[in-house]
């Protein structure tokens, strides 16, 4: 009996022994660094561990058998993989994680103001990582955002190409452009605010669609474009890419990182664009594209301070020369009426930073200004325009039980001037404001997010705006969103509509423009279906109401000769629904597709009319696939847009009132078999589309782009003459979209971390 014991006594030991040592370790990394925190699960069991401070993780005592690992990390591709357990031995599998650029689970901190998963915040944040934009590498982020569902860049000159970003539907000055949580302010941002960052040095592109004033104030109407670049700590030493079109675009990004001392990190980036060729391929003596030379200097400082409280600063300058115009201009003509040119200069400073104070109360204060300067001429018109912007605030961030309060005061000054007789005389205007904002969980599948925001205009006086946010997450792979709140901007209307600036029209104000308000409301649903074999699906989609009151509107019609602006007498309505749907199989392809139906109306004495440049549908799509055997990535991409009312001058006028159903599509192979270098190249506007092939002509009268042959009745109504058949004047507003046949491009990135 004492032997069946021992016996039994040494088995049992030799087995606990065997289970003890029958383990899964190894690290977990991602784009070149160790990840913290990843999730590692045998699915189906009860094994499951995070990654240590290294990257490192370890399962221990897993009995002997046949498993299937996933790996899963905020901001990266989940992977999956059988593996054997055998007795008696510690098995070792190292991960390797890629970027998912649009993972429901990323961390956003648009919505309201303060770091959250995307799927816990209350309010919907899209986001888009650069490898995303790196599917259709582009000059400027401006122009990559094409590729983003409900987003797109509007040409509004077809002359000097200048533009602003729609989202669902609604113009550029409604978008607010921040950079790092910081406003740039104004406009003109969609389109300068949005040139010369380095793709290399941005982390991530936050969206929010729909009204944001309650937290940032004026401009966030229609929604908000947040740039967040890189801390400086995480960046690698060095980055380029280099990419050069058949056109002869050039485009050089260069991103350096630096310690100057123990306690600071500094990233540098560059920007140099360089386009001089003059291409007339529709043959009427005008650019197709305008001409430009632009470099941006940006440069970030990250401290070390105790607490790991944050402070973080950065600058950029940005100079830009562009014209476009007659094939046959040169320098000497600007300003003049001999050869019709569109010459701009642009200088803009911008300067952004935050800074923890040293409290035990989180306490945040940043601040971000702007200085910018443009000097144009337009023909013979003449824009020289300076405008200053200096922002503060002021944050407290509390949680108090079930209590996530924000609270902030903030103040704008702006100054403005320039040479027009619109600005009789230099403006400035104070801003100061005050908002308080409480996340209340009600559960832990439900929470409520309230919050109100109060601003003093020294022109227009005192406005409120409220919000209200409700998340209910059903299950883990379920949650709905519903969001009501409301926008405010105040008006300057010459550095926010460029179509203002261009020669070919005066601007006429019927009266004192007042401030334009919206009131949005918008329900949102995210459904996630994960697959046992590997396959995730992430459907996201979005209806939304939004109703201005006071909108500015743009009268082209009345008299060909003029843009008349005034407040609508009515109300304008933008209403749709919007659908992303994301899809990623274990073989290497994904697809992010896209679409949205919009309808946007000006209601007006009774009398609805859809806006000009206002599509009805609009669809993107990003189809990418990935053959690891032979390092090769495949990029497809694409958008189709429907038809847009265009501004015409007269009913004689020939060119089409709508534009057609077209659509932009891009390929791209990218090699990655070399260590820190990828080698790409590919196509782009696969279908040779341009707005000049369903028109005899885009710009109207260039070969009298002075209107020195044009005659007038009495009333002022253009006549016609066999010189002029059409009875048109000289005019560069019916654009929508870019006039760039099909073009090659090639190009080179190197990262060293």
């Amino acid at each position: 009996m004492k032997k069946l014991f021992l016996m039994l006594l040494l088995f049992n030991l030799q087995f606990s022994f065997a289970q003890e040592i029958n383990s899964v370790s190894g690290f977990i990394s991602g784009e070149g660094e160790k990840l913290q925190l990843a999730n590692v699960h045998l699915t189906g069991t009860k094994y499951k561990t995070v990654t240590d401070s290294l990257g490192y993780y370890n399962l221990e005592n897993v009995a002997v058998g046949n498993y299937t690992m996933q790996v899963t990390s905020t901001g990266f591709k989940s992977i999956t993989r059988r593996i054997s357990v055998v007795e008696g031995q510690n098995v070792k599998f190292d991960f390797d994680l890629e970027d998912n650029e649009n993972l429901l689970n990323e961390v956003v901190v648009s919505g309201t103001l303060k770091p959250v998963k995307r799927l816990e915040s209350a309010v919907p944040v899209e986001v888009y990582s650069p490898i995303f934009f790196k599917k259709n590498p582009t000059p400027s982020i401006y122009e990559a955002l094409q590729n983003i569902n409900g987003v797109r860049p509007q040409l509004n000159c077809g002359v000097c190409n200048t533009g602003d970003i729609h989202i669902n539907g609604l113009e550029g000055p409604y978008t607010l452009v921040l950079i790092d949580g910081m406003p740039i302010v104004s406009s003109l941002s969609t389109v300068y605010g949005l040139s010369g960052i380095p793709n290399s040095l941005v982390e991530r592109i936050e969206i929010v669609k729909g009204p944001a004033s309650s937290l940032y104030g004026s401009e966030a109407v229609g929604g908000l474009i947040n740039i967040i670049t890189k801390n400086p700590m995480n960046a690698p030493l060095f980055s380029a890419d280099v990419f050069t079109t058949t056109y002869l675009e050039t485009n050089v990004d260069l991103g350096m990182k630096f310690n100057p001392t123990k306690k600071s990190t500094t990233l540098l980036g560059i920007n140099y664009f360089d386009y001089n060729q003059v291409i007339d391929k529709d043959k009427d003596n005008f650019t197709d594209v305008t001409l430009s030379k632009r470099i941006s200097v940006f440069n970030k400082w990250s401290f070390l301070r105790n607490d790991n409280r944050l402070f973080t600063i950065a600058a950029r300058g940005m100079y830009e020369d562009r014209w476009g115009g007659d094939v046959r201009w040169e320098k000497k003509y600007r300003g003049g009426d001999e050869i019709y040119g569109e010459s701009i200069y642009t200088k803009r400073g911008e300067l952004i930073g935050s800074y923890q104070l040293p409290f035990e109360e989180k306490l945040m204060l940043s601040f971000s200004g702007n200085v910018h300067y443009q000097d144009s001429r337009y023909g013979t018109t003449s824009f020289i325009a300076n405008q200053k912007i200096v922002f503060l605030q002021l944050t407290w961030d509390k949680k108090i039980g079930r209590n996530d309060f924000l609270a902030g005061i903030a103040n704008r000054y702006s100054y403005y001037d320039d040479n027009t007789t619109a600005t009789k005389e230099a403006e400035s205007t104070w801003l100061p404001g005050i908002f308080v904002q409480d996340e209340i969980t009600l559960s832990p599948k439900s929470q409520v997010l309230l919050g109100m925001r109060y601003d003093y205009n020294s022109i227009h006086g005192s406005i409120y705006t409220p919000r209200v946010a409700y998340r209910w997450k059903k299950s883990e792979n379920t949650i709905f969103r519903f969001n009501a709140g409301t926008g405010f901007r105040v008006v300057n209307l010459f550095t926010e509509d460029h179509a203002a600036l261009t020669g070919s029209r005066d601007v006429v104000l019927k009266s004192n423009l007042k401030p334009e308000q919206s009131i949005n409301a918008n329900l949102n649903y995210i459904q996630k279906i994960n697959f046992t074999n590997g396959t995730f699906i992430g459907i996201e989609t979005t209806a939304f109401y939004t109703r201005f009151s006071n909108k500015i509107i743009s009268d082209y019609e009345t008299d060909p000769n003029k843009i008349i602006y005034d407040n609508i007498n009515g109300y304008a309505i933008s209403q749709g629904i919007s659908t992303n749907i994301d899809v990623n199989f274990p073989t290497g392809l994904k697809m992010i597709l896209g679409a949205t139906v919009l309808d946007n109306k000006n209601v007006e004495n009774g009398v609805s009319e859809r806006p000009f440049l206002t599509e009805n549908f609009t669809a993107t799509w990003s189809v990418s696939y990935k053959i690891d055997s032979l390092n090769l990535l495949l990029d497809y991409t694409g958008n189709v847009y429907s038809p847009m009312n265009l501004p015409l001058l007269s009913e004689l006028d020939p060119r089409s009132p709508k534009s057609p159903w077209y659509s932009i599509q891009n390929i791209q192979f990218t090699y990655f078999g070399w260590k820190n270098f990828e080698l790409y190249g590919g196509v782009k506007n696969l279908l040779n589309f341009t707005p000049k092939q369903n028109n005899p002509f885009l710009i109207s009268r260039t070969n009298d782009p002075f209107d020195k042959n044009v005659q007038y009745d009495s009333a002022g109504k253009v006549l016609v003459t066999p010189d002029n058949p059409y009875g048109l004047t000289f005019d560069t507003t019916y654009v929508y979209g870019q006039n760039q046949t099909i073009r090659g491009f090639f190009g080179l990135r190197y990262t060293l971390r």
